[in-house]
């Protein structure tokens, strides 16, 4: 691939990136991607074969800002010498946040029914996060299975982040505060924090 070609490529990724965050996944139509980085309507196909592909494209980069956004949230509370409950709650606050910031491309993330047949691997680029959350729940509460309890945690956080975002979340608590609901959601999966 030539250069001119990536670049082409990271434009409309871009520019997908930029329409994602203003406009949700409805925006992100082949022509109006092309119209929003400038190249004809015809163009986003000599790149990206199917809107799949694009979308895919998409959602990675979605997926590697989280995943870097998780890292540094982790190796923050690595360096403070956090123990692990706590660190996790680190990581399930950075993820909500980041859910927060960035409804459309949390959303587009986990669309299956958007990216599904798109070729693109995006296991692979979510693959580290939950790992890491994996890891995590290992260390906190070694005497449950950490897988199982990492995915179960993740949906957790997923739920509650689609709830806020919806607006559902007032409905039900009176207001959007996700901390005492973070707590639960912790308390539940790795257990309570031990009394000192």
């Amino acid at each position: 691939m030539t250069e001119e070609e990536k670049d082409l490529r990271t434009r409309l990724v871009a520019a997908g990136v930029e329409l994602l965050a203003r406009d949700g996944v409805q925006a992100l139509g082949l022509r109006e991607i092309a119209r929003q980085a400038g190249v004809s309507h015809g163009a986003p196909r000599r790149y990206f074969p199917t809107h799949r592909e694009l979308l895919a494209a998409i959602a990675r980069h979605g997926f590697g800002k989280l995943t870097d956004t998780l890292a540094t949230a982790d190796a923050l509370a690595a360096t403070d010498g956090l123990p692990p409950r706590e660190r996790l709650t680190g990581l399930a606050r950075a993820y909500l946040r980041f859910a927060a910031a960035n409804p459309g491309m949390f959303e587009l993330m986990f669309r299956h029914d958007l990216l599904e047949g798109s070729g693109a691997d995006l296991r692979s680029t979510s693959l580290p996060l939950f790992r890491t959350f994996t890891r995590l729940v290992g260390e906190a509460s070694p005497e449950r299975d950490a897988t199982t309890t990492a995915v179960a945690l993740l949906a957790n956080l997923h739920g509650l982040a689609q709830l806020r975002t919806w607006g559902s979340l007032r409905l039900l608590t009176g207001d959007d505060d996700v901390a005492p609901l973070l707590a639960a959601i912790v308390d539940a999966h790795v257990g309570a924090p031990a009394q000192r």
